[in-house]
């Protein structure tokens, strides 16, 4: 078995980071492939990855440079493919869809986002796709027939306390721990999904830091240029830390989907402040089933706030919302052992998922 797993965002590095040390240990011959994006070349050299990079400068905004972009990535990953002659393609590129037809070689896409919400990717990619792998709650519109589904988030692939234990040592390094903390996250919010979509702008942001303020340090990580006055509270650390640092944090406030999510998993609560709030399944189920955080939508700034103040006021926070975690935990599968054994019992596994109500724990057995 020959597998070539493909890298779009520095969340898919966490999404696959356990599931290549499982393939290694095993013998499993595979080949990462990824694009230059954010963090995401960091964290595979921090982790000692072998990977080859598809694209080696971030694209602009501008539709003429997206479709350059994909059309060189596209040859390149093509000329591997040839080389390589993988049994299995897996991952998150588009483009793969379309390599998988013309080579006759299967792509599973796996991605936990709504058809709806990315309407480029489901439209340029799920129609070729071989197999769509999504969590139950993921709605992928007319390409439910060909999803295969499993009871889990990406997030418990990297932070299932199978594979990630807090380390309060690491946060040290940077800031104490015994001082109560909130991290806020700023998304860029300009990738193809996220037109029209609205976060937290400059004027929110000084009115969370007026609330937090008495009651917490502020720590501010960024995917967009910071104002000068919230320059002061950017957080510099090493990406590799960044799940520590959340794990310890008091709240999490945010535009970003993933990072919210992250701290769903982990018991810190989340306030989600976008346009996305009630359009994204698994993290509908987070904060609705089980009570991990608060998505506001950007109409209603004022109950951000009100939210905010209740929450940093609560003495009982954190442990409160680990109770939470551990009936989300108990429910919920391993991510990275389903990956793996996925990959590892190709073809196999596809058929024992569609005979199974459910991809729950015995199916890993």
């Amino acid at each position: 078995m020959k597998v070539l797993i493909y890298l779009n965002h520095p969340a898919h590095f966490h999404l696959f980071k356990n599931v290549f040390i499982d393939l290694k240990s095993k013998g499993i011959d595979f080949q990462v492939v990824c694009k230059k994006k954010d963090v995401l070349e960091d964290l595979l050299k921090g982790s000692g990855t072998p990977y080859i990079n598809v694209q080696v400068k971030e694209r602009t905004t501008a539709l003429w440079s997206m479709i350059k972009s994909v059309t060189r990535r596209g040859l390149r990953i093509l000329k591997i493919v040839r080389d390589y002659k993988p049994d299995l393609m897996i991952g998150t590129a588009f483009e793969l869809a379309h390599i998988g037809k013309i080579t006759g070689i299967p792509f599973v896409s796996v991605n936990e986002d709504d058809a709806e919400m990315i309407p480029l990717w489901s439209k340029y990619s799920y129609p070729w796709a071989t197999y769509i792998l999504s969590p139950y709650v993921c709605d992928n519109g007319k390409w439910n027939n060909k999803t295969l589904n499993y009871d889990s988030y990406h997030e418990l692939a990297y932070l299932h306390p199978d594979h990630f234990i807090p380390d309060s040592a690491v946060v040290e390094k940077y800031f104490s721990t015994r001082n109560p903390y909130v991290i806020m996250r700023f998304a860029q919010l300009t990738a193809h999904h996220d037109s029209g979509i609205s976060g937290i702008n400059l004027e929110i942001s000084m009115e969370l830091v007026k609330i937090l303020k008495p009651h917490a340090d502020i720590y501010i990580t960024s995917e967009r240029p910071l104002e000068k006055e919230l320059e002061p509270y950017r957080l510099q650390i090493d990406p590799l830390d960044m799940h520590h640092v959340m794990a310890y944090a008091t709240l999490y406030i945010g535009d970003s989907q993933t990072m919210a999510a992250e701290a769903g998993v982990l018991g810190t609560p989340f306030i989600r402040f976008n346009d996305f709030v009630g359009k994204l399944g698994y993290l509908a189920e987070l904060e609705d089933k089980y009570q991990l955080g608060y998505g506001i939508v950007p109409s209603n700034v004022q109950k951000l706030y009100e939210t905010t103040e209740k929450l940093i006021n609560d003495p009982n926070l954190k442990e409160l919302f680990q109770v939470r975690r551990q009936k989300m935990l108990a429910e919920k599968l391993n991510t990275a052992e389903f990956l793996s054994w996925f990959i590892e019992n190709y073809p196999d596994s596809v058929d024992k998922i569609k005979t199974k109500s459910s991809a729950k724990k015995h199916l890993l057995v």
